[in-house]
């Protein structure tokens, strides 16, 4: 399989950018930040939507698995929370600018017995390029699901 490109441009000024991805099908969206960080709070912070991505990833990955098991899923209920300390970012301290911690949450309806599941769960945090991105990262990641009947 080859690389599939991703590619997005953005302009702004001050803390506040419009951002768009570029492809046949162009998507626009905005980032700010609170005002604590110098913004105005007027669109999701980088950091939002990096948690955002990674529920969107976990779910967009689980369809891929799930239709090479054979399983079907139904609604999905995702959380992604990421601990911070602000003092690298804007107070310049020393250490790591990075979440300390970031947990993820899930339920989603299913008709995988409890062995097919697990291995659903298994794959998903395998193969999630966002989720591999956290992890990578080094951060403390954990990642908990529950199946739901379908």
């Amino acid at each position: 399989m080859s690389t599939v490109p991703f590619t997005v441009q953005s302009t702004g000024t001050g803390v506040a950018q419009e951002i768009t991805v570029l492809g046949d099908n162009a998507h626009v969206f905005h980032a700010d930040t609170y005002p604590a960080f110098g913004g105005a709070d007027a669109a999701p912070s980088p950091l939002a939507y990096s948690l955002g991505a990674l529920t969107s990833c976990n779910q967009v990955t689980a369809q891929v698995v799930a239709k090479e098991l054979g399983v079907t899923l139904g609604e999905f209920s995702l959380s992604a929370r990421g601990d911070l300390d602000p003092s690298v970012m804007v107070g310049g301290a020393d250490g790591n600018a990075n979440f300390s911690a970031v947990t993820v949450d899930a339920t989603v309806q299913t008709d995988a017995d409890a062995e097919t599941f697990d291995r659903l769960v298994a794959e998903v945090d395998r193969r999630c390029p966002v989720t591999q991105l956290f992890r990578r990262s080094g951060l403390a990641f954990t990642s908990e699901w529950k199946p739901l009947p379908l």
